[in-house]
């Protein structure tokens, strides 16, 4: 068996209890994970998962800003239901 050494992280507490149920559930315990995720880590020669800031497209947030000002708009047009609105667009066509 090769040599081992201690290594000391800090960590949110609730995270840290959530991941240690987790594990549990996996069968393993906080140790056992995080070196699965180095070995993975090593052996890809990258994060062994995609990380994002998951920021929205320029047309997404377009589309948001427009939602926002549609909706504090008093004069918008308001249906009562979904049928109401594709009734009103089948009358349009």
């Amino acid at each position: 068996m090769s040599e081992t050494t201690n290594l000391t992280i800090r960590i949110d507490k609730e995270l840290k209890e959530q991941a240690d149920q987790l594990f549990s559930e996996l069968g393993m315990n906080m140790t056992t994970a995080f070196t699965i995720f180095v070995r993975q880590s090593v052996r890809q020669g990258k994060i062994p998962f995609e990380i994002s800031l998951n920021v929205p497209n320029v047309e997404t947030i377009a589309a948001m800003e427009e939602a926002n000002r549609i909706s504090r708009d008093p004069n918008a047009k308001r249906y009562s239901s979904f049928e109401e609105l594709v009734a009103e667009v089948k009358n349009e066509l």
